[in-house]
């Protein structure tokens, strides 16, 4: 710790503040930090090939930024920049700088993602370290790197890895502002925030009330000047994401990609609706399916909302393990130092990473929108600081009674919540959790007595051994997975949104839709398999599809439906595959088109036949969704329009604008069998109507062309 003796008001901290500075280091300290970094890099690095083309969507994203500057500065879906990801596009820049580098492929796309990863684990131990020491600091980023759904999504190519590490960025700036007051930590602050809009947008806002209320409370300048660091913190914020969002809405809309995700072509609508108070209300025009609470028993489309949410079916196993621990650690914390200065910076870290657990997960818990499961990784470093800084704390302090309760409370509730959910995947290490929670009640005991200095030590290894036991056997399963899809999930399956999982599918969401192997559909209302909407050649289907039978919602179409999510998803123009878009290791997909979820794997004579003369086209072909497109683009690397976005909901291209680029020979094929849930419907079911009652179907290993070169 240091003191200072310097003005109030200057920048600087007043006279006789404590401030903590950059502890001793001790000879151990840099060797375990290279093999807890090391570690991490090259666990994350193997296997990583398994995961293809992790989430596609993304992926042709990525390939389009690699060959059009243009494409890399919107973020667009193809590289003829029909439209857009439905995201702003930070988050795909490294990686496609990466793929102009080396080439595209799988590891090229995913290895700066693991990067961040090692990046993220040292910037977290980094900021620990300096208010509570090097073994504070080595806990927190072992911590982080054994948690589940942090290992998962710094292997995948979701815009979450970079939006988490700028979440830790800005945090890391906002204690040094903490330490010294300096203008210039406020607005690097500011300027991580607004990069992290750029990466997933609103969602990095959930830490900005954190950062300026514990800024504006322990912040060293008197209360003006805090104020107006805030305010130079927030312009920074405005103009490291306002210039992107100011060139796309000055950018002439018929000279740029459309907006995907938008009902109206506009960066601000998405950021607002789609992306904004629509995940808060479930009001998401566009979006897959409805929000909010549906009955019976309020269960949402996206899983049941609530203060237990994290630790549900659903959630639990990608990042609760820890939380009780964290949130224990928090409240010892603050009582800990809850007599020190207005400026102590323990204390304000402690309130940084409170924060930020507490209004995140909160958000989390109620938001009726969509929520995915792998959103949980945003809470991974708050409760991974919070358990560093509650061991050492635990330690320094054991002497306190009070203290070796918190202790103990800390480890019963750890060991109750691994047994909760260890039980949840009673086929996984069935041994794990009978040892958990033999160990825990052992640990939990011996923390509440005071013991020999030996003994106790103990009992801190086996307490530790029994809170990483669950997550490290978690990811480690994630490790050796393959994964692929856009909704991604780590560790061995326990279940689905809605509580709902097809029998004998493994822990990735791709598949969903479908019954996969027979077994019960998936989103109330969607899907085939035994409990989804069947329905084939265009007649509405009832609540009973039988064993994976047609994979339809309602014929779309006139789509005949994927079988089990294993064939093909149908014939009709448009109809088809939404089911059976991958399973836990993203081979089983909805045919050689993918489905709504996950691209496909087109064969070698589609691939030559679209790349025949595809130079010569603006697109070498047009389907219906995203991921429908990416399969064909992945494969053929040439741009394919995908008509709708990715629900196929976006009123993008319209019919006229289509049926313009047909007759200026733009575009050479339409593929069938690529759809989503807004594919029945609207602009994309126009244009498939006019295809089929326009141009000649002809069949190319099971896939449904039409040629625009051939009219009837």
């Amino acid at each position: 710790m240091t003191v200072t003796a310097t003005s109030p008001g200057t920048g600087a901290p007043p006279a006789g503040t404590t401030t903590p500075g950059p502890a001793r280091t001790s000879r151990w300290e840099y060797p375990a930090l290279a093999a807890l970094l090391l570690a991490t890099g090259l666990s994350y690095l193997y296997n990583l090939s398994a995961n293809g083309w992790a989430n596609s969507f993304y992926s042709a994203a990525i390939q389009a930024g690699s060959v059009s500057w243009k494409a890399f500065f919107f973020g667009s879906s193809d590289a003829a920049n029909s439209i857009t990801v439905d995201k702003a596009p930070a988050s795909l820049w490294l990686m496609e700088l990466s793929v102009r580098l080396f080439g595209l492929s799988s590891w090229s796309i995913l290895v700066p993602q693991v990067l961040l990863g090692v990046a993220t684990v040292a910037l977290v131990r980094t900021i620990v370290r300096r208010s509570f020491g090097p073994a504070a600091g080595l806990i927190a980023g072992l911590a982080l790197a054994v948690t589940p759904v942090f290992a998962l999504m710094f292997r995948f190519n979701n815009p979450d890895a970079l939006l988490v590490l700028l979440m830790v960025a800005a945090v890391w700036a906002m204690t040094r502002a903490l330490d010294d007051g300096r203008w210039r930590w406020l607005v690097l602050t500011g300027t991580f925030i607004g990069f992290g809009f750029l990466a997933k947008q609103l969602q990095v806002m959930l830490v900005v009330p954190v950062l300026a209320l514990v800024y504006l409370f322990a912040g060293p300048p008197r209360l003006g000047t805090r104020i107006a660091q805030l305010f130079t913190a927030g312009a920074a914020m405005v103009v490291a994401a306002g210039w992107w969002i100011l060139a796309v809405e000055l950018w002439p809309a018929d000279s740029r990609p459309y907006i995907g995700g938008s009902q109206n072509n506009s960066i601000i609508e998405l950021t607002l609706g789609y992306n904004g108070l629509g995940r808060l209300n479930g009001n998401e025009t566009g979006s897959v399916g409805p929000g909010g609470e549906l009955p019976p028993g309020g269960n949402g489309m996206w899983g049941r909302t609530g203060i237990t949410r994290m630790f549900d079916q659903m959630q639990g196993g990608q990042i609760a393990w820890l939380i009780p621990a964290a949130l224990v650690a928090l409240v010892a914390g603050l009582l800990l130092r809850g007599r020190a200065a207005r400026t102590d910076g323990p204390r304000a870290q402690v309130l940084l990473w409170g924060g930020w657990l507490l209004v995140t997960g909160l958000v989390f818990s109620f938001m009726a929108g969509i929520f995915h499961q792998y959103y949980t990784v945003a809470l991974a470093p708050a409760v991974a600081a919070l358990v560093g800084i509650g061991a050492v704390l635990f330690w320094r302090e054991r002497s306190r009674w009070w203290v070796r309760v918190a202790a103990a409370l800390a480890v019963g509730a750890t060991t109750a919540t691994a047994w909760m959910l260890l039980s949840r995947s009673a086929e996984f290490l069935p041994w794990l959790r009978w040892a958990v929670l033999a160990g825990g009640i052992v640990a939990t005991v011996a923390l509440l007595v005071p013991l020999p200095g030996r003994a106790t030590a103990v009992a801190a290894v086996l307490a530790a051994a029994v809170g990483l036991a669950g997550p490290v056997a978690y990811t480690v399963d994630t490790l050796n997975t393959g994964h692929a899809g856009s909704i991604p999930t780590a560790g061995p399956n326990t279940g689905m949104f809605g509580g709902m999982r097809p029998p004998g599918m493994g822990g990735e969401m791709p598949g969903f839709l479908v019954g996969m192997d027979g077994g019960p559909g998936g989103m109330p209302g969607i899907g085939g398999g035994t409990e989804g909407m069947s329905g084939t050649n265009g007649n509405p289907g009832g609540m009973t599809g039988t064993n994976g039978n047609p994979g339809e919602i309602a014929g779309m179409n006139d789509g005949t439906g994927g079988t089990a999510g294993t064939t093909d998803g149908g014939t009709g123009p448009g109809g088809g595959a939404i089911g059976g878009a991958g399973g836990r290791d993203g081979n089983r997909r909805g045919g050689p088109g993918g489905g709504f979820l996950n691209a496909g794997r087109p064969s070698d004579a589609l691939v030559a036949l679209l790349r025949e003369n595809g130079d010569a086209y603006t697109w070498a072909a047009a389907t219906i969704s995203a991921n429908g497109a990416a399969g064909y683009q992945l494969a053929t690397e040439l741009p394919v329009m995908p008509i709708g976005g990715f629900n196929g909901s976006d009123p993008s291209p319209t019919l006229e604008q289509f049926q313009q680029y047909v007759a200026s020979g733009q575009i050479h094929y339409f593929i069938g069998g690529g759809s989503g849930p807004g594919g029945r419907q609207g602009t994309t079911s126009a244009i498939s109507q006019w295809v089929a009652d326009n141009f000649t179907a002809k069949e190319v290993d099971g896939v449904t062309l039409y040629d625009f070169t051939a009219p009837k």
